[in-house]
Parts: structure tokens; sequence; C-alpha cells
């Protein structure tokens, strides 16, 4: 079944198909970097992730790029506050933003930075000047005239039929019902960071930004744009508006919204108190991999209700996972195969690929891995896995990890990165206990406690069982494991 995914431009789901054969040239926009990335940002970045993923899995070479918004309103207000540059103000949350995607498991697109296209950026606006599509106002802003694109709100499928021409906004953020002619290129004030260039002083505004940038990477249409469903009005409208009639040619193929989040049922805000950073779950306790894990169990589409006991749910899920792992790593098999276990390995490979084909349905996904693992752990206890069924059972696994990346045994040293970051800031208050213990526990990697169980089991056969006990004993306690002997051998598992 070919890859679907819904279309926003069309209103639709469609089958995916590229302008060059299995390519995918995608832009996604990355952080505005004035503060921690929140939860519902990292929701938009997961499933994008997840989807250029897949589609890699799939066989299509990707071109990847994000961009880093490190000029715009926001951060011009606050670096002016500071009295510090606009870089020495981004630098710090560009490096937390880069450890946090890092830090959650999302491959790093290629960056790009608004500060490094500011040239093109006052060309792009020349060249609409040319046109007649741009204006230059009394102060030395620049403008787009949205009179001169009647297809305005074909994305938000707005009506705008009965706008004002002239009528202008120079925020970059204003209200979803207004359609204003908007600034592509601000007049420098008082205080405030500008750049000299050949339109005259100033800074280009957020929407321009996005548009010479991923065109720069990509060329003049390119497959596939995302980002949050608040992005769709004004800022891609805008986008598309100012791209396409400088250049005449679709803009992008495929539009992918990620929806909003909720947090214990209620839209997340800082005024509610249930506004929380990826930083402020792992301060709790929480591991990257939960995190993930549950941002990424409801379909991009859908509306997630991120609670605490979901993320708890998430971390037993993800554990669960990571003990069949080793349950079928861990242990002396038969010889031979079972049939029925290597059909259920295929089976659940197709299952998955079909889910994820339809419109990135990870939900599904996640269900066919764990109906594999609940048939498998019920062969494993009955002895009906045989030594070739190994190989096809964690093939299936490490196919679902490709795209949701939550196995890998590496969230210690994750949390210990937030760990001393919250030193170094004077949070030392805002560390709980579990992530305290957690970090000072030392926890071991699957690779550590193997080995450890392997000497285990050396230390047996030389009869020396005062030594192995002791060590078996140690391994309990430092790693926090459960460790079992079966006819097969030594068995263990996370608690």
């Amino acid at each position: 079944m070919p890859l679907r995914l819904y279309n926003t431009m069309s209103a639709q789901v469609e089958e995916f198909q590229t302008l060059r054969d299995k390519e995918v040239r995608m832009y996604a926009c990355g952080p505005t970097v004035y503060d921690y990335g929140h939860i519902g940002n990292f929701r938009t970045f997961i499933a994008v992730d997840m989807l250029q993923r897949f589609l890699r899995q799939l066989g299509y070479r990707v071109q990847y790029v994000m961009n880093i918004t490190d000029v715009d309103d926001k951060i011009i207000r606050n670096a002016a506050r500071d009295g510090v540059s606009v870089q020495q103000y981004t630098a710090k949350y560009e490096k937390a933003f880069i450890e946090d995607a890092a830090m959650i498991g999302i491959e790093q697109p290629h960056l790009v930075r608004a500060t490094e296209h500011i040239s093109q950026m006052a060309d792009f606006v020349a060249k609409l000047l040319a046109k007649g599509i741009a204006y230059r106002t009394d102060d030395g802003s620049y403008y787009f005239r949205i009179a001169k694109f009647p297809a305005y709100g074909k994305l938000s499928k707005k009506d705008f039929s009965g706008m004002l021409d002239g009528a202008r906004v120079d925020v970059d953020e204003y209200d979803k019902d207004s359609a204003r002619d908007f600034a592509l290129w601000k007049a420098p004030k008082a205080g405030e960071a500008s750049w000299q260039e050949s339109i005259g002083p100033g800074r280009p505004g957020w929407h321009l930004e996005c548009s010479v940038m991923s065109m720069e990477e990509l060329g003049e249409s390119f497959d596939l744009h995302a980002g949050g469903e608040d992005l769709v009005f004004p800022h891609h409208e805008n986008e598309i508006a100012q791209s396409e009639s400088l250049t005449g040619k679709t803009f992008a193929r495929f539009w992918f919204h990620v929806r909003f989040l909720l947090v214990e049922g209620e839209k997340m805000s800082k005024s509610l108190g249930n506004f929380y950073t990826l930083r402020d779950l792992v301060l709790k306790g929480y591991k990257p991999s939960s995190i993930r894990y549950l941002l990424a169990s409801v379909p991009y589409r859908n509306q997630l209700n991120f609670t605490f006991d979901g993320l708890k749910q998430a971390a037993v899920s993800v554990e669960r996972l990571r003990n069949f792992r080793q349950r079928l790593s861990g242990q002396n098999f038969p010889s031979g195969c079972t049939p029925e276990m290597r059909m259920l390995a295929s089976e659940t490979i197709t299952h998955m690929c079909e889910a994820l084909e339809d419109d990135l349905n990870t939900a599904q996904a996640q269900a066919a891995i764990f109906e594999m693992v609940r048939q498998a752990n019920s062969a494993l206890d009955a002895g009906k896995v045989k030594k070739e069924d190994v190989a096809p059972l964690l093939a299936a696994l490490e196919k679902f990890d490709q795209v949701f990346a939550v196995l890998a045994d590496d969230d210690r040293p994750k949390m210990k990165t937030v760990f001393d970051w919250a030193m170094s800031e004077g949070r030392e208050k805002d560390i709980s206990s579990e992530l305290q213990e957690f970090v000072q526990s030392g926890q071991m990697t699957d690779a550590e406690i193997q080995r450890r169980i392997d000497r285990i089991q050396e230390l047996r056969k030389a009869r020396d069982f005062k030594a192995s006990d002791a060590l078996r004993a140690e391994t309990i306690t430092a790693a926090n494991i459960t460790i079992e002997n079966t006819k097969d051998g030594i068995s263990w598992r996370r608690k």
C-alpha cells in the first residue's frame, strides 16, 4: 500500500507523491529560540522526525531542512530588555534546543538560521518590489500587498474576499481572522538590532524568513512543508503568498500539520500552572524515552491529552519492550524454528508498515508490536521459541524502533545532561529525588549488565558459588533488575 498523508492544502488524505522519483525534499518550521522548548513544540518535532524516519525506511532519499528562527519580535524585544545582542541572547536557547532534540531521539535535520540569510531576504524583497507586489512605507519598511495574490487563504480555507487593500500589520503574530498586508522588512527602531542591506536598514519579518531559507535549500518547489497547526494562518499562508507571487510555481506540494496537545484535559498555559518544557519533565525524573513514547502514541492529527498517568504507563510500555528484547537476547534456545513465530514476526512488520502508511497511524503501529510481544512472551513461557525464531522477532522490534526510537538504553546520560544544566543554572531545588537517585545510581547499560551475567555464569560453572552469589546480589542492587535462573541459563529484566 502506498504512503498516504493528510494534505492541509487539499483538506484530504492523499497518496504521497514526490516531484523527483524516490526523493523527498521537506522543510519544517523549527524553534524560535527565545526560550526553552515545551512539550507541545516537541510533539510536532517528534511527529516530523518519525515521518522522515519512516520515509527513509520506505526507501526514500530524504533531504530534511529545519529552520532556527533566531530573529523575530520576541527575540528583539527580549535581547533589548537584557541589554545583549540578538546572537548572545539566542545562543543559549539554540544550544538547549539541539540538546533537547537529541535527548528525545530526534535525528538532527540540516539546520538553517535566519541570521545567516539576511542578504538573501533583502534580495527577495527587492524582487517583490520590482514586480509591484511589495511596497515601501515612509519609515523604510516593506509590506506584501495581499490584493496582488487572489488565492490568499487557500491553505487556511478562510474567505478574505472582503479584505481592505492597504490595511497593514507589522507584528509577526496577529489575530487569526485578520487579513492585512504583512511586513516583509521592518525598519529599525531605537535600541533594536538591524542590518544594513541594499533595500535599506532593518530586519526581516518572520514570514519572509522561512520562504527564503526553504527555497534556498530545497528549490522553488519542494515536496512537503511541516509545522504545528498554529502556523497554518498566518505564517504558512503568508509563506505561500510571497513565494508563489515571486516564482509563479507551487511552493510546497504537501502541507503536514500537527495538532496541539492538552495537559490533563486543559490547554497548556503558564497561568494554569500546566506549562512544561521537556527539561521540566526530566527534572521530575521522567525518562526521555517515556516522554517520546507518549508524545508519539496518538496519531499526529488527533489531539493528545498529556497526563502524568499516561507518562507512567508509557514508561511501563517502554520497559516491556526492552525486557522482551533482553529476554530474546539473553537466553540460549534449542535449535530449530517455529513457523508460527516466524509468521508472527513477518505479519507484525506488515501490520506496522500498513499502519504508518495510513497517514502515520502511530497508535496502530504500537498496537501491532505489543500484540507480537504478547504472543511471543506466551510462546517463550511455554518453551515454544527456537533459536532460529529469535532473529525475525528481533528484526520486527528493530523495524519498530527505527521509527519510534525509544529502545536505546541511554536514558541516564541524557538525564544527567539536564541534571548538570540545572545545577549550573542554580535550579537545584527543581531536581526531583527521582532524578537525583536515577542519575547518581550509575544505572548500567544492557551491555554492562550482560557482561556481569556472563561472569556470574562463568563463576557458577567453576563452582565458585560464593563469588557468583555475591556478584548476583550486587548486580541486582546496582542495576535495579530481577535475575532469574531458567533451564536455558540466567535471564534478567529491569524492575
